[in-house]
């Protein structure tokens, strides 16, 4: 009979591993989506009044490297992780 160790706080480490991929991927969304919203709509950079400005394509352009960027690490984060 095999006893299985566990952590010191009863948790077992591919649970704490997933629970802070979880965390880290909330607050990394939860980041760009406060970004985006207070430059795009608090300050009006994705709005475009009197026709389009520069502003408002170097806001969109901002806009898509971001959102590439945030996919990246989603993409990295969680490739190949699946829980047993």
């Amino acid at each position: 009979m095999t006893q299985k160790k566990f952590m010191p706080s009863g948790m077992e480490p591919e649970i704490r591993k997933h629970l802070q991929k979880v965390g880290y991927s909330f607050f990394a969304g939860l980041l760009w989506l406060l970004v985006n919203v207070t430059l795009g709509i608090y300050f009006r950079l994705a709005i475009a009044d009197k026709g389009v400005s520069l502003v408002n394509i170097l806001f969109y352009g901002w806009f898509l490297f971001s959102i590439a960027l945030l996919l990246y690490y989603f993409y990295r984060t969680w490739r190949g992780a699946a829980l047993h």
